[in-house]
Formats: C-alpha cells, sequence, structure tokens
C-alpha cells in the first residue's frame, strides 16, 4: 500500500501537459456532470459503458492536469448484481453499499458536520450531503440523499441507479443537475466551463442561469447566453428513443417549486425542452434541452457524429447535414486501468516508460516492433492462464450457487483451455448488440467449436436492464446453449459482469467479438481495451470500429452496409461471421512456424497494438476536449461577461433584433458569368442583391454554398465562400465575389445569408439562414 502511494505521489508532483501547454488557463475550472461513474470494482456506481467511460475521464483530466472535478450521485444500492437461475433466466440481487467502509469521504464544515445542499421540491426541501472520492488531481463529489433532516421517502432518491419510475428519474436528474451545481458552490468550486455526460444533467443549465442572474444582475436571456457559450455537450444515443422525456406536467410540478421565488421564467424553460416549443402538450427531451442551452456538441465516434447530424437536423433547418454543429470525439480507454500486468511489465521493459506516462504519442508506442515475437506470445498467453482460472473458479461458484452437484462444480474445472483460440463477446445484453448472432446456425458453430485440429471457444458475458425481457431472453439463450453436452466445456457465461470481470476478459482472450446492428452503437469501447492488449477485433463496422478497422489490425463483419429487412442484415451477417471464422480468423490462430509460434498472429497483434493504442484512449479524448472545448468556452463566457458585461448584452440584443426582421430577408437577384463549360480553377464572377428590411449588412452574412453536384443536382459537403458587400440599390444591398471551380465535374452553387456577429457562433447557437 506504502508503494502504490509513493508511486501517486511521484505522478501527482510531475508537472502535467495543461500546466506545460495552457500555463496561462491554469485558473481555469471543469465541471464534468455524469450520471454514472466506474472508477473501480470497489466503487459499484455504475452501469455500464457510459460509467467505465466517465471514470476514464476523470482519470485521464488528472494525468492530464486537466483542471475539473467530477459531480454524480451516490447511489445506495447501484446497480444490480446478476445470477441466473436454473432455467438461465437473470435474477437480481441489489447490495448495499457501506459509504463509510468505501474510498470515499464526506465534506464536512470547520465543525466536522456534514455540509448539505438544499433543492427545492413540491411542498419541501431536499437535503444532500457530499461524499468525496478523489481520483488523482481530480475530486469526484457524489449527492447523496440519505440523511435524517428527508422524510424516508426523499432519502431513497439516491437510493437506486437507474432504478424505479419517471418520477424517481426525474428526481435524480433534479439532484444531479440543480444540485449538483448548488454542491459545488458549497464546496467552493466555482465552474467556468460544464460538461454534460449525457442529457441526465441537463438541468443545471437552469440552476448556472439561476446563478449567473444573481450574481451579474442578467435578466434570464442574457445569464442564458453566458451558459449556452461555457456548456459542451456529449451525447451517446444513436436514437431518439435513448433519450429521457418527461411528461409536461411532471416537469411543471418540479421545475415549478424550483423557480418559486426567483426571477428564472418557468414557460420559457419549459419551451426549450419541447421539440415545438408552442406545443404544450409535448414531453419535455433531457437531450433537447441539453442541445439548446450547449454551444458544444458531440458524439462520441464520426459514424455516431453522422447519425448524431442527422438526429437533430431539424434544429438546424435549412442547414446542409454535414454542417448541423454536432461534432464528434471519439472516445478511449484509460490505458494503465486497463493494460494487464503481464503487458504492462512487458511495454516497460521494451517501450519505456513514455507509453505509460503519455499514451497518446505515436512514436512511443513504434517501438512495439522491438519486442520479440516469442516474449509477446508468452506474455498474452500468461494472461490467457490467468483468464482460464478465473472462469473456471467464476463457473464452479455459478453451478454452486444454483444448487449444482458438488461433481458438476469439480466438472467445469475441466473445462476451458489456454490452447484453444479463444473469442470473448461482454457488454450490455440489449437487442440491438444481438449477442446471439453467432446461434443463428447452431450446427455449424458446433463444427467451429469442435474442429478436432483447430477448436474455439467462446466466453460470454454481460446484463440485460431489469426491465428488459428481450434481454434477459438472449442471455437465457446463451446459458441454454453453453449447457448443450456438445460445448459445454468450450462456451461458458460468466454471470455479474463488472469491471473486474471486464479486465480478465479483454486481457487474455483472442479475439474480442462485437456485433450490434449497424448504426446503433455509438463508440464501444470494450473493444479498445482488448486491442491495447493485443487482443484482435472481430467487428460490424460500426461506432468505433467503423473508423480503426483496417485489413492488417483485425476483421470486419460486412463492409458497413445498412438493410431494410433486420430479420435478413442477421442472416448476412451471422453467415459473414461463420465464413470469417472459418477461413481467416481459425487458420491464422493455428498456423504456426517450427517453433509452434503463431507468428503472423503475433505480427497482427503487434499492428494492432502500434496503431490504435495510441489513438483509442482517454488521454487523446480528453486533450482534444480540453482544446477543442473546454479552453475556447471558457475564453469566450469570460470575454461576454467583461466589460461591465457589455458584449453579453449587445449579442443578446443583436439576437433579439435578427430574430425580429429574419423574416424580412431575402435574395432578390442573381447575376454570373454566362458560361457553362468551365476549366478546374477557373473563378467566375458572381452578384447577389439581398434584400435585409430593417437589418444592416453588418449583422449578416452573404455566401455562395458551392461544390459537387450529385445526380439529384444537389451539391453535397460544399464549401463556403464570402461574398462582400459592394453597393446599396433602393433598399437592398448589391454583395460580389468570384466563384472557384476547384473540381471537375457537375459543378453546382447557391445563395445563402445567415446572421454575423463577432461574438456569436453561428450556427451553433443561432439557427437562422435564408438560401436563394
Amino acid at each position: 500500500m506504502d508503494r502504490a502511494y509513493s508511486g501517486l505521489e511521484e505522478l501527482l508532483a510531475r508537472t502535467a501537459w495543461f500546466q506545460r501547454y495552457h500555463r496561462q488557463l491554469d485558473h481555469l475550472q471543469i465541471a464534468y456532470f455524469s450520471a454514472e461513474y466506474g472508477l473501480a470494482e470497489s466503487l459499484p456506481l455504475y452501469s455500464g459503458g457510459l460509467g467505465v467511460l466517465a471514470g476514464d475521464h476523470l482519470k485521464s483530466a488528472s494525468e492530464l492536469g486537466v483542471p475539473l472535478v467530477g459531480v454524480g450521485l451516490a447511489y445506495k444500492v447501484g446497480y444490480l448484481k446478476q445470477y441466473l437461475n436454473a432455467d438461465g433466466w437473470q435474477q437480481e440481487v441489489y447490495e448495499e453499499n457501506d459509504f463509510y467502509n468505501m474510498s470515499l469521504d464526506l465534506e464536512v464544515d470547520a465543525e466536522g458536520h456534514p455540509l448539505l445542499v438544499e433543492v427545492p421540491f413540491p411542498g419541501r426541501t431536499v437535503k444532500l450531503q457530499i461524499w468525496r472520492a478523489q481520483v488523482g488531481r481530480v475530486p469526484l463529489y457524489l449527492l447523496d440523499s440519505n440523511v435524517p433532516e428527508n422524510a424516508p421517502g426523499d432519502q431513497r432518491i439516491t437510493y437506486q441507479l437507474y432504478g424505479g419510475d419517471k418520477e424517481t428519474r426525474i428526481q435524480h436528474e433534479i439532484v444531479l443537475g440543480i444540485g449538483g451545481m448548488r454542491a459545488l458552490a458549497t464546496v467552493g468550486v466555482r465552474a467556468d466551463v460544464c460538461h454534460i455526460n449525457e442529457g441526465h444533467a441537463a438541468f443545471l443549465a437552469v440552476e448556472r442561469v439561476r446563478q449567473m442572474m444573481a450574481e451579474h444582475g442578467l435578466d434570464f436571456e442574457a445569464a442564458r447566453q453566458v451558459v449556452i457559450a461555457s456548456s459542451i455537450f456529449t451525447t451517446h444515443t444513436p436514437v431518439a428513443a435513448g433519450f429521457d422525456v418527461f411528461e409536461p406536467g411532471l416537469v411543471r410540478k418540479y421545475l415549478g417549486a424550483y423557480v418559486e421565488g426567483t426571477d428564472l421564467p418557468l414557460e420559457e424553460v419549459l419551451r426549450l425542452g419541447r421539440p415545438n416549443p408552442k406545443d404544450e402538450s409535448q414531453p419535455f427531451n433531457m437531450a433537447l434541452f441539453a442541445v439548446r442551452n450547449s454551444s458544444y456538441r458531440n458524439a462520441v465516434s464520426r459514424l455516431h457524429g453522422k447519425v448524431s447530424r442527422a438526429m437533430w437536423a431539424q434544429e438546424w433547418k435549412g442547414y446542409p447535414q454535414s454542417e448541423v454543429p454536432v461534432d464528434s470525439i471519439t472516445n478511449g480507454i484509460h490505458t494503465r486501468t486497463w493494460i494487464s500486468p503481464e503487458m504492462r511489465a512487458l511495454f516497460s521493459r521494451y517501450l519505456g516508460p513514455g507509453w505509460s506516462d503519455n499514451p497518446a504519442d505515436t512514436a512511443e508506442w513504434e517501438r512495439v516492433e522491438e519486442i520479440p515475437d516469442e516474449e509477446l506470445w508468452r506474455t498474452h498467453v500468461a494472461s490467457k492462464e490467468r483468464l482460464v482460472a478465473f472462469a473456471r473458479d467464476r463457473l464452479a461458484r455459478q453451478i454452486r450457487n444454483r444448487g449444482g452437484s458438488p461433481k458438476e462444480a469439480a466438472a467445469v474445472r475441466r473445462a476451458l483451455s489456454p490452447n484453444r483460440l479463444t473469442v470473448g463477446f461482454a457488454r450490455r445484453f440489449a437487442a440491438y448488440k444481438r449477442a446471439t448472432l453467432l446461434l443463428r446456425d447452431p450446427e455449424r458453430l458446433k463444427r467451429i467449436i469442435n474442429s478436432p485440429d483447430r477448436p474455439v471457444q467462446f466466453l460470454f458475458a454481460g446484463k440485460a436492464h431489469p426491465a428488459d425481457t428481450a434481454g434477459k431472453e438472449l442471455i437465457k439463450q446463451l446459458a441454454h446453449f453453453a449447457r448443450d453436452p456438445e460445448v459445454r466445456d468450450s462456451v461458458a457465461f460468466l454471470e455479474n459482469y463488472d469491471m473486474d470481470v471486464a479486465r480478465h476478459m479483454v486481457q487474455g482472450v483472442d479475439v474480442w467479438l462485437n456485433t450490434p446492428r449497424r448504426p446503433l452503437e455509438a463508440s464501444g469501447t470494450s473493444g479498445m481495451k482488448a486491442a491495447a492488449n493485443g487482443v484482435l477485433n472481430l467487428s460490424v463496422l460500426d461506432g468505433w470500429w467503423a473508423e480503426a478497422y483496417d485489413s492488417e489490425v483485425g476483421w470486419s463483419i460486412g463492409h458497413g452496409e445498412t438493410y431494410e429487412d433486420p430479420e435478413y442484415q442477421d442472416e448476412v451477417e451471422a453467415n459473414a461471421l461463420y465464413d470469417l471464422l472459418e477461413r481467416y480468423v481459425v487458420p491464422l490462430y493455428y498456423q504456426r512456424d517450427a517453433s509452434g509460434l503463431p507468428a503472423d498472429w503475433t505480427q497482427m497483434m503487434k499492428r494492432s497494438i502500434k496503431r490504435l493504442a495510441p489513438v483509442f484512449n482517454t488521454n487523446r479524448m480528453v486533450g482534444e476536449y480540453a482544446e477543442r472545448f473546454y479552453i475556447p468556452a471558457a475564453i469566450r463566457s469570460r470575454s461576454l461577461l467583461s466589460g461591465e458585461r457589455k458584449r453579453v448584452l449587445n449579442l443578446v440584443e443583436w439576437k433579439r433584433e435578427v430574430e425580429e426582421h429574419w423574416s424580412e430577408v431575402r435574395v432578390e437577384a442573381l447575376e454570373q458569368s454566362s458560361e457553362n463549360h468551365l476549366r478546374v480553377g477557373s473563378r467566375v464572377p458572381v452578384r447577389v442583391k439581398v434584400h435585409l428590411g430593417a437589418l444592416k449588412p453588418e449583422q449578416v452574412s452573404v455566401e455562395l454554398y458551392h461544390g459537387l453536384a450529385n445526380t439529384e443536382r444537389e451539391v453535397e459537403d460544399g464549401t463556403v465562400t464570402p461574398l462582400q458587400v459592394k453597393n446599396a440599390e433602393n433598399g437592398s444591398w448589391w454583395y460580389e465575389g468570384l466563384l472557384p471551380c476547384r473540381k471537375s465535374g457537375l459543378y453546382g452553387y447557391a445563395v445563402r445569408v445567415r446572421p454575423y456577429h463577432p461574438d456569436a457562433l453561428v450556427p451553433n447557437e443561432v439557427t437562422w439562414i435564408t438560401w436563394l
């Protein structure tokens, strides 16, 4: 323990990346809000990938020195613990967390009394105490309603992660967002920037506006403008049905109690969460509320960015989908957390300490080539042997727990083998992840498993949501297949998937399998964890694998096709999966040289580690968030509040004026060269006459949108060229410019007018646009 603590102290004493490169912003403070955090299995405050990603985010922020604090909830029972009954049906157990015997500290005042945060609820005030988990340099503050000052019902608000009904959920989200902002103020943290990790914490925007109004004397719109400028929203959901929505009456009930006695306009707040702000019958969408109260929005992979831009396009009507302001920052993993002890020692020996200190440095990982193939393989086999021993122990315990005989428990000790090709599949059991795609043709799968010369074994793990009957049915199907006498020594389902099971699996299997129905996997990070350990990925081209895949580092199931008929898609992709296993994966694994080494396999392992590890890690990811979002947001919001807040007041007044008069804007005339056949590199003079009504030329931008046209004669992914105002004519304005023809083919262009202000982010915060 002393040695571990000493190593941590040494690490934290170093000058970190942020302090080296952004020293002038060292006083910056970012607050990161998430409904769950997966830091370690000893803090079971997570359900799956979202929480583990949030935990890895904090760890990398600490290593990089990014001035960040985390905010979440202290769940008394966290997420479910899983076991299967004799029929393979998932059962749930909930064990209470003892915060006083966990790595948490209660925040107290000078007299040692717990600091309490108050949040108005209908007819009462809910009090929250604050626990702190110290993640290196980063404090994580967790709110807990289980205090004697609350009524028994309110003590249970933070009882269970994702538990209860809609009313419980809105209580969670008010405590997380509004209570979280008040908790930061209580512990003396002033957040310059807030990062909303998924929509659960979106109510923080309302509390930030309230605080801004009180502190700076701003009206609602001016305060909200500063909040928008300094807020980041990350969406992890590729389908609209995955967002939290609440009935209008429920939101009115809780926010009505909250805004009482403040200057917050309740109806305006409610409008911001409705797809159609004027339709009071529509439900309140938390993700939409986050989108409208942020300047910076991002998906978690490039493909997910494309999906999200299509999903949110209605908010930016008139804009090409490629210009919808939802960026993408691909997720990663905290490399130190997920690398096996054996692989960590190997990397330190051949790569030096740089791989661990700076896992995003591509040059450090180039030295993977210097690792002898034999040593890399032996290291992997050691992790695999550890996995097999772990799995056998878990399987024996599972049999005993469901009343199996000692003979059955003893027999399972012979199951699995470190000498067989081992394929791992572990994740949340939701229907779209298609955990049973492998079972599409069970006889063919059995032939693959039981090949006398080239046997294959499969390890599965994962939980279904308690209310997800379809997900539980998938687990049952796998459990039944695993008990088939023909395969029971080669197929296993490990119960109660958590970070401990995940570590053993991503470190010890040979191949990581992922079979989501494209494009429903936003990112997926388990495959990244496997890749960093030299495990090869076999996956549908969805999420992160759509941008990571290369035939030299793994295998793709299909080529990124999408299908109208899900049944047909499953049939095609199941057959593709069997073909890959039979023709490529299995033969490559069992292809050995004279010394018994799978030389081509180890070369593929090296390429996978070298190319993927330096890219798909949270140090790279958090660095991107800092430079692309956190720092610009902080600088901009501070600028808006400078000079007695004149800049924000001016910006809000400009927005009001533009909104009032935008309907008057129209393009009246267009003049261009009459040539139809032009050479690449030509520049065509264009003149445009624009009526601006009451607006002035300095309040708008007139642009050409141009590029190659498709078969529908539409420009896709066009380029923007601004036009310059020249003169006025009868209340309108002439603009001129040159249209550059940069590519051969059918070239098209259009004229458009957009609002312009030097302090405005367009179209991030301003959605108006007019086209000719």
